[in-house]
């Protein structure tokens, strides 16, 4: 008789649940204001744009040409510029962490640019940070063929080459970062949610008295994921509002994909959560874990600051069992762009397939206590 799924007592595990999240105000600032802070901590604190690198000029022609290359240099926000007397000295510069770039300007600079020769400007950079040093180099080699074409008399080509950056015309980092956060933020705090409060329920002693009544496992699961499921929707929400209204950032898609995937995805986390609580039964050690496996693989290998496609093939085929692998190729797509249902189905197939499979090892992890 007792078997069998019953709706009714589902609902009565959701109903005690959410009565319990009514009464715990720390349970409802870590669902709608931790995300708020973190997104809001991390979305104007992360910028990947490179601005006021301190740049030495060696200027050995002290021509026309190199003093406005000097200047364009120097009114640019990329750049604090600083002069140097020589190249050995701003070469040392770089050798004691005094500046970040070098520019070395060659003699007879502006007579070769007029004259379309080769004109020589050596660029010094500090490698030590490969990603500021590719970085800066683009802009100094942006500024130099400016320069060039400013400064030669050179008549315009037949044809000229533009570039329009689709999407995020401006580079904008928020409309990059903000929706990868919005993936991170939530992924993390839904899985804790549920970690922390039914390992609470371990430490009461309650859960081993719920565990004794007729409630099935999988009757278990879904009440308590239904009324968590309601509150990361609120602060998911939440931080949506946040996205558009603070950091400007567009959202082109379709909201009702949106919200189906935000939906699969919360269910994958928050099962991990369970699967962690009845697993650990002690809310320090949910914690710990919820933290390590949720934020630590969620920042590395989700995409959200390294590409998936430039890791090497074990890794890349390891971030197919992330939730937050495919939730954040289904964000940043369906925010700055409008996206055909075709190119979404591979990853909302993956996370209903992702969400199936955390929801049944928290049912086999319920199923086990009752049954040993």
């Amino acid at each position: 008789m007792n078997a069998a799924f019953d709706a009714r007592r589902a609902l009565s595990i959701a109903h005690k649940e959410a009565r319990h999240i009514r009464r715990d105000p720390v349970t409802l600032a870590v669902a709608l204001g931790l995300p708020v802070m973190l997104v809001l901590f991390f979305g104007f604190a992360i910028d990947f744009d490179v601005r006021h690198v301190d740049l030495l000029v060696a200027d050995g022609d002290n021509s026309r040409a190199s003093r406005e290359l000097t200047d364009m240099l120097s009114g640019s926000s990329y750049f604090r510029v600083r002069r140097a007397a020589s190249s050995v000295e701003a070469a040392a510069a770089l050798g004691n962490e005094e500046a970040k770039a070098a520019m070395i300007i060659e003699p007879e600079f502006e007579k070769n640019l007029r004259a379309g020769r080769p004109a020589s400007a050596q660029i010094l950079l500090d490698g030590a940070d490969n990603q500021n040093a590719g970085i800066v180099s683009s802009y100094l080699v942006g500024a130099e063929f400016a320069a060039r074409r400013r400064l030669t008399e050179v008549p315009q080509p037949p044809a000229e080459l533009r570039t329009r950056f689709l999407f995020n015309p401006e580079l904008d980092t928020h409309w990059f970062v903000v929706p990868g956060l919005f993936v991170v933020v939530m992924g993390l705090v839904s899985s804790l949610l549920t970690a922390l409060t039914v390992a609470k329920e371990w430490e009461n002693g309650s859960m081993e008295i719920l565990l004794a009544t007729p409630v099935r496992p999988l009757e278990i699961i879904l009440g308590k994921l239904a009324p968590y499921m309601a509150l990361s929707l609120g602060g998911a929400a939440l931080v949506y509002a946040l996205a558009r209204l603070v950091f400007r950032v567009p959202f082109l898609g379709n909201p009702f994909l949106f919200l189906l995937a935000t939906g699969l995805f919360l269910v994958a986390t928050m099962a991990q959560g369970l699967v962690i609580s009845v697993v650990t039964r002690q809310q320090q050690l949910a914690f710990q874990t919820a933290m390590n496996t949720g934020m630590i693989p969620i920042q590395l290998l989700s995409g959200f600051i390294f590409p998936i496609e430039s890791m090497p093939a074990v890794f890349q085929r390891l971030t197919m069992i992330l939730p937050a692998r495919w939730y954040m190729a289904l964000a940043r797509s369906l925010f700055l762009r409008a996206p055909k249902f075709g190119m979404l189905v591979a990853p909302l197939f993956a996370l209903a397939v992702l969400s199936g499979i955390f929801v049944a090892i928290a049912w086999r992890k319920f199923k086990t206590d009752l049954e040993p």
